[in-house]
């Protein structure tokens, strides 16, 4: 079967204009400084909107 309307490059490349990654928003955290995404628990902490939303382990913690 043949292409009957085929698309120029200029229309793909514009279509195609979009499918770029975008840089992903970094925030501090409040409570530590750590760097972490928004609306998101921090990794380092475990605090939430001020408050201590999960206990994170650390090497401290971690021992058998």
């Amino acid at each position: 079967m043949v292409v009957r309307m085929r698309h120029t490059r200029a229309h793909t490349a514009n279509r195609r204009s979009h499918h770029a990654l975008k840089v992903a928003n970094i925030v501090a955290c409040k409570n530590c400084g750590a760097m972490k995404t928004p609306h998101h628990v921090c990794d380092v902490c475990g605090f939430y909107r001020g408050k201590k939303v999960l206990q994170v382990k650390t090497k401290a913690n971690t021992k058998a």
